[in-house]
């Protein structure tokens, strides 16, 4: 967003949470946005987004509960088929879901028969607990290395989507996605913040998580970089 303002020539205010990685906000702010903090674990970031934008007159741009964000971050599972050809399933990280609901329906409307999961952290399972019940509904934001996968509850567009086109949601533990981290650092040079390395996570933890079967050929998105060298040190380091 803040490139996107940049480039458009516009302004733009970023709420972020004040636990956020520091280069997520240095980068953020090299763009020229402002950055606003709040807490994520004791007030409500859309009420807050609301408040922000009649304050300044500005449009809210929502993070993943939007028809044109789900599109726009379907094309990843877009340029994956185009490149890699048929899968058997497709593994994506999940928070708000619009990452999920847009490679979802890309997967429904070109790879028929290909199984989407989507993944998230055990401390934030709250699209994990509507995939499985039914109901969307809010729930405490618990503690995980995977910020960026810290929703108290689905999005409203995006829990309908993902509720038609997923086959399923999972979760992964801190421990799992640490270890996911440390495999794309050591086998592909590859460097991923938690909450973009859960989905491979869940693929490392085998056929019984997940329900995919051996010798499949998978899809995985890796969807975020933003972890610093020392807090990155800090995960690979022994307990």
């Amino acid at each position: 967003m803040a490139l996107a303002a940049k480039l458009l020539g516009t302004s733009a205010t970023i709420l972020m949470p004040e636990d956020a990685p520091a280069s997520k906000r240095a980068a953020t702010e090299a763009y020229g946005a402002q950055v606003r903090s709040f807490d994520r674990y004791g007030e409500d970031r859309d009420a807050l987004v609301a408040s922000l934008a009649a304050e300044l007159g500005a449009v809210a741009i929502p993070a993943y509960d939007d028809p044109w964000v789900m599109a726009g971050a379907g094309t990843a599972a877009l340029e994956l088929f185009e490149q890699a050809g048929e899968l058997d399933a497709l593994v994506v990280c999940a928070g708000g879901g619009g990452l999920l609901a847009g490679c979802a329906t890309v997967a429904a409307a070109r790879a028929h028969g290909v199984r989407v999961i989507g993944v998230q952290p055990q401390a934030a399972p709250s699209l994990e607990r509507a995939f499985h019940t039914g109901v969307r509904r809010r729930l405490p934001v618990g503690r995980t290395i995977a910020d960026g996968q810290q929703l108290a509850v689905p999005g409203e567009l995006t829990w309908a989507v993902i509720r038609e086109r997923a086959d399923d949601v999972v979760c992964v533990s801190d421990e799992e996605i640490v270890a996911a981290m440390r495999t794309l650092f050591e086998r592909l040079k590859t460097v991923v913040e938690p909450s973009g390395a859960s989905a491979l996570a869940a693929v490392l933890a085998g056929g019984a998580r997940t329900g995919i079967a051996d010798g499949a050929r998978v899809g995985v998105t890796l969807s975020g970089g933003n972890v610093d060298a020392a807090r990155f040190s800090a995960l690979m380091s022994p307990a």
